[in-house]
């Protein structure tokens, strides 16, 4: 074996040997990041309190397991719509309760989640066919079957997805016994505050608050603002009839209350390079729209997210947010929602690729800083080439030192493009 071997820093080995360092040629390592995160609260009858991810295949294949209901349940309805454009939502359920019990001789039961759903619940134990002194222990939701197990004894029975199992002695058979006692709290004073604490530590495109209260939308409002342009973070808000706001955060959809869901879920789930104009809503909800051309314009100057009826179909007027202050350094460019994503997209994956590849792990001299700049180059070629922004070259991008060692400077030019909207057209009869 050779004396000497491995990578070097420098060139001051001792041992004679060979000294192989293995380096990637250079290309990109920056991507743009994935879209169709969703954030939203919810009061249920059944589920974990507190924040849960869902995907949307599994929303789908595990509805009941997670929310105690069918996939189809009306129920279920709003997050049917929210998923039409959503990839994952994460789900906040902002009201506890009581757990639905039964007893069942010496076993004792309960439901796994609080609420009222869980006294749809029945539980019974049916003396096994196959062996003396065996017992089947079936949980049914609705009468539906949807837990057997063949245990011997209490302590061999094992907690499924609905309900937990406890208690001492021998068991005996009994027919099926409803659980009782289930309720579903209201939800507390504190319960959005609580669920924007929450959130503040997770990551999503698009924030949704479904309620009327005007203080809550307020306290939405300035949660937006803050975590946009004092935290940076960027994402967007969907509220219901708010364009007050005047915000290119806050999406204020002004058609009925229940589109939210199908708009927070389409906004999420939107590319880079995609603006909602002219979708048509393909949710649930039998809306109509009936208003006059006069009453869109005055919509869309207020700043609000609104739908018109095309034949049997209702689609989006105008992809906007409720930012309508419009002024020199910050022109109508941002009330369209496509302009603001790719913008935000800048910043979260510019961010990202940061702290992934950079903070704390490249130099802060000529050779790092260059090739970061070639890193944020080859992102915005990356945009340019699914046409979110137009017109980029690389001398847009500088890269400089900042006022102390650690600091890095960056500057850039960058042009959004929009979808089509109107067409003006000059016919010239000859």
């Amino acid at each position: 074996m050779a004396l000497g071997g491995g990578t070097f820093l420098v060139q001051n080995k001792v041992l004679p040997g060979a000294y192989i360092n293995f380096v990637s040629r250079p290309r990109a390592m920056g991507h743009l990041g994935e879209r169709g995160v969703l954030c939203m609260a919810m009061s249920l009858d059944w589920g974990q309190e507190g924040m849960v991810s869902i995907e949307a295949e599994d929303f789908q294949k595990n509805a009941k397991d997670i929310f105690g209901y069918d996939y189809t349940n009306d129920a279920l309805k709003r997050l049917r719509e929210a998923f039409m454009g959503a990839k994952t939502v994460k789900l906040y359920r902002l009201n506890g309760g009581e757990k639905a019990k039964a007893t069942l001789g010496a076993l004792s039961v309960a439901a796994r989640c609080s609420g009222a759903r869980g006294n749809d619940l029945q539980v019974a134990i049916v003396g096994s066919l196959d062996e003396e002194n065996a017992f089947e222990i079936k949980t049914y939701l609705d009468y539906t079957l949807v837990n057997v197990q063949e245990v011997t004894t209490i302590a061999d029975i094992k907690d499924n997805e609905f309900v937990t199992f406890g208690g001492s002695g021998s068991l005996e058979a009994s027919a099926a016994v409803t659980l009782t006692g289930g309720e579903s709290a209201a939800v507390a004073g504190s319960g959005y505050a609580d669920f924007l604490e929450a959130a503040e530590a997770e990551d999503f495109h698009v924030l949704l608050y479904d309620g009327a209260d005007v203080v809550t939308k307020k306290l939405f409002v300035n949660f937006t603002k803050r975590m946009r342009d004092d935290e940076g973070v960027k994402f967007v808000t969907v509220l219901h009839d708010y364009a007050d706001a005047d915000h290119e955060g806050i999406i204020s959809v002004g058609t009925a209350k229940e589109l939210v869901y199908w708009v927070a879920g389409m906004e999420a789930g939107a590319n880079v390079n995609e603006s909602l104009t002219n979708a048509a809503y393909d949710g649930e909800y039998d809306i109509r729209v009936k208003e006059s051309k006069s009453s869109f314009i005055k919509r869309i100057q207020k700043g609000e997210f609104v739908f018109y009826e095309d034949g049997d179909k209702i689609r989006v007027l105008r992809d906007v947010n409720t930012f309508t202050s419009f002024e020199s350094v910050k022109n109508s460019d941002f009330c369209s929602n496509r302009v603001v994503r790719v913008l935000d997209s800048i910043a979260n994956d510019v961010a990202r690729i940061f702290s992934q590849y950079y903070l704390g792990k490249q130099s802060n001299n000529n050779n790092g800083r260059n090739l970061l700049k070639a890193e944020i180059i080859a992102y915005h070629e990356q945009l340019q080439g699914i046409e979110a922004i137009e017109n980029f070259a690389a001398e847009d991008i500088t890269v400089s030192a900042g006022a102390q060692k650690q600091d890095v400077v960056v500057y850039e030019a960058v042009q959004p493009t929009d979808a089509m909207e109107k067409l003006y057209m000059k016919v010239e009869v000859v």
